[in-house]
């Protein structure tokens, strides 16, 4: 928004803001001028950067109440999942900055202690506020503090969530000054699901002549619930809250997208986060071509059925979940239970898909090693927006789950490198009669990538008569290994570059393969630590295999925001950054040109 907007002129409420303490100061009249300020903002700049909209013009006048009642940061105020904090951003200091919302340089689309001491917590995933607030509570006590409150903001969503409730277990009975303030707008990513959602919709509808709520039944005081769009009932209903001085759950009910008929009227969560202008992915996406090689799959399979943590349409399940309603279970946030459910499911016969994004696998790690793995049960996962994911930032890159699942026996991880093989590694996956993983980044599948030839599970892309480097490409850095092996021939270096599909474990055709050549190089987008390429590497040794190898990937640290060309490129994962790795591995002494060398015979398949 430009200062000559008139939404926010010189003379704006909005302009007045600088901090915490100017929001206290203005008088009852002019907060409906400063709401309708802060949603012109929202609209407009989320809008040019995207974003999360709709929760965030949800939470305008309950934010406002916040900093109006609380002293933050004395008050410690968290948000849970962290995507419903723009408007706290803007009312701690950050309305200058916040034109450049998710740019690189910019506002982090979450909480970010970087950015202010108003920011506590860097949490960008559901659930974690509750378990957050009572630590911070019991701190306090611990080390003979008063005066402060802790404050959690927390979506109904985040309440279908184990983690939520093994905090409210305790938090409960703690009987220290926690006030929870529940924004329940009946959705999440998705609508909210269960028992909590029939609960809150029972509490909406009856308020106070309704039974005790299951709050109550913990321990908690309730008040509530409370419209959560007329700032002067918020402030009262939480300066009762504070004034408790025990943990008090505050029952807020907002409506999605308030103020924006487009966010209002979304009935499928589009505009629960939206993408900046522009054309758009060039054709279709990984997540869109998943999709349909599911419903194709589901037409022949009836023993397919899937499940999602709240995130049906961005994981691709909608096409499939119209078709076979019956045969889509969506948990909640609670990807632990999806995978042990789908355990279950597949001890009843079925093969269960699991789709989720790769950022959140690890909330489920343990269910995947000992409640699928060690029964070696036939459960698909299907991690979308794996590697570099763009903007979302650190927390949200998805570059972690090769180096977790590479842990657990019996899984075999697949990575397709364009839309044709995703589909073949999806039936190959479903077919399977153990555990399966298939993982790919978010954005467009481009152009299938041909194969020279193919021999033994492994697609050789591109081949030279000098066996000089063996180039294993991971999944969709094909593209990149085949550009790099171009421009390393324009140096004379003879190179195979090699996608194995199934990435892990190490396909025996691989070691092989390696023997033949002076170096192997594998290039993945998750870190290095604990990747297929170490891996890999490790396989190599084993068979006693000379040959050096060598992983390139991500590094152990969490990476900033920012298109995943210029991250990778950032970290010499582009075709010159391999061409230049390589080059540099070969002058510190790969090993030199031996005769023909002995053949390793790989192993036989399942």
């Amino acid at each position: 928004m430009t200062a000559t907007d008139p939404r926010v002129s010189a003379g704006s409420t909005l302009d007045r803001i600088h901090r915490p303490d100017d929001v206290r100061a203005l008088p009852a009249c002019a907060l409906p001028g400063l709401a309708e300020e802060i949603r012109a903002l929202l609209v407009e700049t989320v809008s040019r950067t995207g974003g999360h909209l709709g929760p965030n013009l949800g939470v305008v006048e309950l934010t406002i109440a916040l900093h109006r009642v609380f002293h933050s940061p004395r008050d410690a105020i968290l948000f849970d999942s962290g995507h419903q904090s723009y408007v706290h951003k803007i009312l701690t200091g950050r309305r200058g900055d916040f034109p450049l919302l998710r740019q690189p340089g910019g506002l982090s689309g979450y909480p970010s202690r970087a950015e202010s001491p108003h920011d506590l917590v860097e949490n960008s995933h559901a659930c974690t506020a509750l378990s957050y607030a009572d630590g911070l509570a019991r701190a306090a006590a611990l080390r003979g503090r008063s005066g402060g409150v802790v404050v959690a903001v927390v979506g109904d969503g985040a309440l279908t969530g184990g983690m939520s409730w093994e905090a409210l277990n305790t938090l409960a009975v703690g009987g220290r000054p926690v006030v929870i303030v529940l924004n329940d707008n009946g959705r999440s990513d998705a609508p909210t699901v269960g028992a909590v959602g029939a609960h809150l919709a029972q509490l909406r509808e009856h308020g106070g002549d309704f039974r005790l709520s299951v709050f109550e039944n913990l321990g908690l005081s309730y008040v509530g619930p409370v419209d959560g769009h007329d700032i002067g009932r918020l402030e009262e209903a939480l300066g009762k809250a504070r004034s408790m001085g025990r943990p008090v759950l505050v029952h807020c009910v907002t409506t999605k997208g308030r103020g924006h008929p487009p966010a209002e009227d979304d009935a499928v969560d589009r505009m629960h986060a939206v993408s900046p202008p522009g054309p758009g992915p060039a054709g279709p996406t990984w997540t869109s071509v998943f999709g349909d090689a599911l419903l194709d799959l589901g037409a022949r399979r009836p023993d397919i059925v899937c499940l999602t943590a709240a995130m049906q349409r961005a994981t691709g399940l909608t096409a499939f979940a119209e078709a076979y309603p019956d045969r889509v279970l969506d948990v909640g946030i609670a990807e632990p239970h999806a995978v042990a459910c789908a355990a279950g499911l597949a001890m009843g016969g079925m093969h269960p898909v699991v789709a989720m994004h790769a950022t959140f696998l690890s909330r489920a790690f343990d269910q995947v090693l000992l409640d699928v793995a060690l029964h070696g049960l036939p459960v698909t996962l299907v991690l979308d927006r794996a590697g570099v994911t763009g903007v979302d930032g650190p927390s949200h890159h998805g570059m972690w789950d090769l180096s977790l699942l590479q842990a657990v026996p019996g899984l075999r991880i697949a990575a397709p490198r364009d839309a044709r093989r995703l589909r073949a590694l999806l039936a190959d996956a479903v077919a399977a009669d153990g555990p399966t993983v298939l993982r790919f980044p978010d954005g467009a599948t481009g152009p299938d990538v041909p194969a020279v030839r193919e021999r033994d599970g492994l697609a050789v892309l591109h081949e030279s008569t000098a066996r000089d480097v063996l180039l294993v490409s991971v999944g969709p850095m094909a593209v990149t290994a085949v550009r790099a092996a171009l421009k390393l021939a324009d140096q004379g270096v003879g190179v195979t570059v090699c996608d194995p599909g199934w990435v892990s474990p190490p396909n025996p055709a691989l070691v092989a393969l390696a023997d033949s050549h002076r170096l192997v190089v594998s290039v993945e987008d998750n870190t290095r630590v604990g990747g297929v390429g170490v891996r890999l590497a490790q396989a190599v040794a084993d068979a006693g295999v000379t040959t050096p190898a060598h992983a390139l990937g991500l590094p152990a640290a969490f990476l900033p925001p920012g298109p995943r060309p210029e991250v990778l490129r950032g970290h010499r994962l582009d075709a010159s950054g391999i061409a230049r790795t390589v080059l540099g591995l070969l002058g510190a002494g790969a090993r030199p040109p031996v005769p023909p060398p002995r053949r390793v015979q790989p192993a036989r398949r399942r």
